[in-house]
């Protein structure tokens, strides 16, 4: 019981600091502005990473990658700690190259799961900020954040009349898209 205890207290503080570091990843690959509460939200809580890694780690074609490589690295460090604490005789793996080859390649499942969860989240929260306060500070980010999302998908479903089902669509397809990771 007290392993499970830590296990949850892990995932849940390293899915918070890998979901802020990927939020900044995406914002700025979608252009979002960080002169608003969400992005200086998101800035405050991962500049004491990402600032000192900027020295050393330049973007890539327009990508953050000291913003991207520290949310994968944390799950490593998660599924690392779930092994040491769970043993490793649950994964069937005995060599040490077989495990590390492992863990990486679950770590990048683990990394596109948590976008998944990002877009779902901002979808969420975009659609109840236009029904409760379509004027929030937060909605023109949201809206930034979902928008390259949501515009293909725009073209295809029109509205019917006020509202707009892609988000709902969005969501299903997110899903499914979890379904395979």
């Amino acid at each position: 019981m007290l392993t499970q205890a830590l296990l949850f207290l892990l995932d849940s503080v390293g899915g918070f600091i890998g979901g802020v570091l990927l939020l900044r990843f995406l914002m700025q690959a979608f252009r979002v502005s960080f002169s608003n509460p969400l992005g200086t939200l998101v800035v405050q809580l991962s500049n004491w990473i990402v600032a000192p890694l900027r020295r050393v780690l330049p973007g890539f074609m327009g990508f953050d990658l000291a913003s991207l490589l520290p949310a994968y690295a944390v799950q490593v460090l998660l599924l690392l700690a779930r092994v040491a604490l769970l043993g490793g005789m649950h994964i069937g793996i005995g060599a040490p190259e077989m495990l590390a080859a492992f863990i990486a390649g679950q770590a990048v499942l683990a990394t596109l799961r948590l976008g998944v969860y990002l877009m779902i989240g901002a979808l969420v929260l975009q659609a109840v900020l236009s029904w409760v306060n379509p004027y929030s500070p937060f909605s023109q980010p949201v809206h930034q954040i979902t928008r390259p999302l949501l515009a293909p998908l725009q073209r295809i479903i029109p509205p019917l009349g006020m509202i707009d089902l892609s988000p709902l669509v969005a969501i299903l397809l997110l899903q499914l898209i979890l379904i395979f990771l």
